[in-house]
């Protein structure tokens, strides 16, 4: 037997694993590496994060992947240049993290790698019918085996499109795992550059269906407006917004998209949600000559009011989940004002109330995904049917 082979089957024999589960968002904004002891497999799978890290990128970084991310056009070689450059500065990052935690690579695992998405084409939004749902992350798996040692699974989004799902969103196979609870209903907010969200009924109610959904923009176009006229990253603990006015026009112009009345669940990326898309339709509405701080204060009432309109969408009357938020707009103080004020009848928390730190939760996720892959039967490939037909995720890349 190959040796790495010989050894991927004791690894997945291990009770506990220490897995390193990394996230790279829309947001370009740096790397999130999370350290997880996990236990067991399916349901049940224990997590505990021992050590969390968001690496910055340097601005000359965001400007090229950028200036490949979520565009019609780039170049080709920048694209393939960059797969396997961007593998081997993560694998850099990563020792970068088990130097600071006094962590030999030897004692890891494995690394869950999600790579960087430069393009997200699910059918709902490239309309050809004689092409399939797809998706694409560079970041090679193979180079940053290599760059660390460090046996590594990558590619999850390509199994869950080949296997004819969207590519997203993914965490409702590890969020109905680890959180669902026994007689509290809950809803998962995730507010990264784009928003989702995972509906979990309690155990104990009648009602059996999970959903797993994107709503539309969540921070990406609020930051993409805070660096074009603020030459900010993004609207640090929602200032501009703050001081800025909501142009009703304006966010019922942007409202208008046909994304937000199309049923749920849905997905979809930056490719479809970016300034041109805002340009465009506020011109049509004759509201072109909105200020940068209403603009922002606009932007962020829009994802609120989408946000709330999709989890609204999906309630009773009688229904009060409680919302537990992760992603980078926790930290935006005033959508959080406005989705509450929307939702009034549901009590909005922290993550880390049932969980670890929020920022962590997309990395985490993927490694809670590679311990399936090395020891579990797989995840539903319906994220939103538990008795749909089970996939393993991900491609596994040995260090030599």
């Amino acid at each position: 037997m190959n040796p790495e082979i010989e050894k991927l089957s004791l690894t997945a024999q291990k009770q506990t694993k220490r897995i390193i589960g990394l996230m790279s968002g829309t947001s370009l904004d740096g790397l999130d590496i999370a350290l997880c002891e996990i236990q067991g497999a399916g349901v049940d799978t224990t997590v505990e994060l021992k050590e969390f890290v968001t690496k910055s990128y340097k601005p000359k970084i965001k400007k090229r992947l950028k200036g490949i991310s979520s565009v019609s056009e780039a170049s080709m070689e920048e694209i393939c240049l960059l797969h396997s450059w961007l593998a081997d500065y993560h694998g850099e990052l990563i020792l970068e993290a088990l130097k600071d935690w006094d962590i030999p690579p030897a004692e890891i695992d494995c690394i869950a790698s999600h790579g960087q998405t430069i393009y997200h084409a699910p059918k709902i939004q490239h309309r050809q019918e004689d092409m399939p749902n797809a998706t694409l992350q560079i970041g090679d798996g193979d180079h940053l085996a290599r760059a660390t040692s460090i046996l590594t699974i990558s590619d999850f989004r390509q199994k869950h499109t080949a296997a004819g799902g969207e590519g997203a969103p993914m965490v409702s196979f590890v969020d109905r795992v680890l959180y669902t609870d026994n007689s509290e209903e809950r809803i998962l907010l995730n507010i990264g550059g784009i928003a989702n969200f995972t509906y979990l009924p309690a155990q104990n109610s009648n009602k059996q269906q999970t959903i797993t959904t994107d709503t539309g923009p969540g921070n990406t176009l609020i930051d993409a407006a805070a660096q074009q006229y603020f030459s900010k990253d993004f609207d640090r603990d929602g200032a501009i917004a703050k001081i800025g006015q909501v142009n009703r026009k304006a966010v019922d112009a942007l409202k208008a998209d046909p994304y937000f009345k199309k049923p749920l669940p849905k997905t979809t990326g930056p490719e479809v949600f970016n300034l041109k898309w805002v340009d465009e339709l506020l011109y049509k509405a004759d509201v072109a000559e909105i200020s940068p701080r209403d603009l922002i204060s606009s932007l962020t009432r829009l994802s609120a009011e989408t946000i709330a309109d999709s989890i609204d969408n999906i309630l009773d009357d009688n229904q009060q989940p409680t919302i537990y938020v992760s992603g980078g707009g926790i930290h935006n103080p005033v959508m959080r004002k406005w989705i509450q004020e929307l939702l009034p009848q549901c009590e909005i928390k922290n993550f880390s109330e049932i969980g670890f730190d929020p920022d962590a939760k997309e990395a985490v996720l993927f490694a809670v995904l590679a311990n399936e892959m090395l020891s579990g039967d797989g995840f539903p490939m319906d994220a939103n049917d538990p008795n749909s037909k089970k996939i393993n995720f991900g491609k596994i890349s040995f260090p030599n």
